[in-house]
């Protein structure tokens, strides 16, 4: 039969999502915690790989396993046997044609940006950080001009394994609670720290640096040189993955450290 899970987790004792020789990803923690329910070796794919440092509220994997089990010991069996900082939020069964990655329809993504003086003690790890004041307003008007279908080639990161840079934002909407700068952007799909990448550059906008229509000036370079340094992975989170309603895959919204924006 094959499995999905959503699942969340903070991602700042890890590798990254992507398991490595030296057993330090999250896909490495998973995996063991399913293979000891499973009582068998597991391997899973997941809808998509994110960096060292990033975390999740909303993940999504696959897997196949010829153990029969109740849905309960997918979450709160596998839960029993993983780190505190990954946790199983729901597990369904799905028929064999479902794909985490393959099936998703839109990505999205949430990036928490402290804009004070001082570095950040409490949310370390948790959100990115920028000193000088940011111009909400222009990084609005910048960010409207990457919505819709664009070649991100320069947002892209140099070891970039995607086929194609094109890639087709639906919605990128940044706003401002008290010292909190939050940038909800959702797409088909993302290439490799085009999140980031993005970020880096609405902040060298937000500064001042640059005029909003800069944006225009990169996508038509096509040239990752031409950009800003990709910006600190602390404040980024996968928010959410959706499929099509006939997969029965729950949305959920609430994320357990905002709410209405704000960092609880």
């Amino acid at each position: 039969m094959r499995i999905v899970l959503v699942l969340e987790y903070d991602g700042s004792n890890y590798c990254g999502w992507q398991s490595q020789s030296e057993s330090c990803a999250i896909q490495d923690a998973v995996e063991k915690a399913l293979s000891a329910i499973a009582k068998e070796d597991i391997r899973i794919v997941t809808a998509g790989r994110t960096d060292a440092g990033v975390h999740a509220f909303y993940q999504v994997v696959h897997f196949d396993t010829l153990t029969s089990r109740p849905l309960s010991a997918w979450v709160r069996g596998v839960n029993a046997f993983l780190p505190e900082d990954i946790s199983i939020l729901w597990a369904g069964e799905v028929p064999d044609d479902f794909h985490a990655r393959y099936s998703a329809v839109e990505r999205r993504y949430l990036y928490f940006l402290l804009n004070q003086s001082a570095r950040p003690g409490i949310h370390h790890n948790k959100v990115g950080w920028f000193h000088v004041p940011l111009e909400l307003e222009t990084m609005q008007a910048a960010g409207k001009l990457l919505v819709g279908e664009h070649d991100f080639s320069s947002f892209r990161a140099a070891e970039c394994q995607a086929k194609s840079p094109v890639r087709t934002i639906t919605h990128l909407n940044i706003v401002r609670q008290g010292n909190l700068v939050v940038f909800d952007l959702r797409a088909n799909s993302f290439l490799h720290h085009m999140v980031r990448n993005i970020i880096g550059c609405l902040v060298y906008i937000g500064k001042g640096k640059y005029p909003a229509d800069w944006i225009d000036e990169l996508l038509q370079h096509r040239n990752r040189t031409f950009a800003a340094p990709t910006f600190s992975a602390a404040g980024l989170y996968l928010a959410g993955v959706r499929y099509d309603p006939s997969w029965l895959i729950p949305e959920f919204s609430d994320f357990p450290i905002i709410s209405n924006g704000v960092l609880r």
